[in-house]
């Protein structure tokens, strides 16, 4: 029973949910850890006879066996999809997961760079050397827009629209948003096809990047942050610096600038709007942070 309704789980996560596959293996390996601990207690219950007291036990084993709160949480959370599925599919009468306690996490602020500190690592690229151009033209639009990586690597020529002053980004879940960037950022897009892509031996298949690489084809997440690595090192910042943290960087000074936050989970394309409310607590450390430095009362 658990063998034919985890494959059905996968095909609900394939094509109702597009999810990538990265995705889908994910939600599989939590159920099979939560049948795995079924076999360790040497128990064969069907998924419509588990109750919330399986479901504690096997989270208590979880904790055992030494998993923190997180990879908990993440797990309960890959259970409660199963079930949600099962609902759908009329597997199950009711949802054990519903009562079922998720650990209490912390939540960790995400670093994120002044905006001093951006034109510093853009004052680190060497401009005179083609990929100088490009590096721009990637950071000014990773800060702009507030891209993941992994939707910088995959922008294509056909999404910008200039005159409109927006991309068309390919989030997560293959899921399109239109986010706004700015004129600096488009004006490095145009210099570096201009003077740098123009130049390219374009392999085929990556005639519509526009990001390459010196061989013609689309960059990896790696090299973004062996170039950007590389850039903070040359400024001279003390900080632990990835491509996110460009993201968090722009999230980070919307909020702190008044920006309504419904404004700014559409940006990053936040499918919650508590994903989103972490820079809000970021604003509140922020304000803090300023007020100990700057009222005579906090010094």
């Amino acid at each position: 029973m658990w063998s034919s309704t985890k494959k059905g789980f996968k095909a609900w996560l394939q094509l109702e949910k597009s999810l990538s596959d990265h995705s889908v293996e994910a939600y599989l390996r939590d159920v099979e850890k939560f049948t795995q601990f079924l076999e360790f207690r040497n128990t064969h219950p069907s998924p419509e006879n588990i109750v919330l007291k399986d479901l504690q036990e096997f989270v208590k084993w979880i904790g055992a066996l030494g998993m923190t709160a997180s990879s908990q949480s993440r797990i309960i959370s890959g259970i409660r999809s199963f079930y949600k599925y099962c609902l759908l599919e009329n597997l199950v009468n009711k949802d054990p997961t519903l009562l079922l306690e998720t650990p209490k996490l912390k939540r960790a602020l995400p670093d994120f760079l002044s905006v001093a500190e951006i034109n510093q690592v853009l004052e680190a690229i060497d401009l005179s050397k083609p990929e100088g151009e490009r590096n721009r033209a990637i950071l000014e639009t990773m800060y702009s827009c507030g891209l993941r990586v992994s939707e910088l690597v995959n922008l294509r020529i056909s999404s910008l629209y200039p005159d409109l002053g927006f991309i068309k980004v390919t989030g997560k879940g293959d899921k399109e948003r239109l986010v706004p960037i700015g004129n600096t950022a488009l004006k490095c897009i145009s210099i570096y096809r201009q003077q740098v892509r123009v130049h390219a031996h374009i392999k085929p298949g990556n005639e519509d990047v526009l990001f390459l690489n010196r061989r013609g084809q689309k960059l990896t997440r790696q090299m973004i942050f062996i170039f950007l690595k590389e850039l903070v090192r040359q400024s001279g910042i003390q900080k632990s610096v990835s491509p996110h943290t460009f993201r968090h960087s722009f999230a980070t000074h919307l909020v702190e600038g008044g920006a309504d936050l419904r404004a700014v989970q559409e940006m990053l394309g936040h499918e919650s709007i508590t994903t989103t409310e972490i820079y809000t607590h970021l604003d509140r450390e922020y304000l803090r942070e300023t007020l100990k430095k700057f009222h005579p009362a906090f010094q």
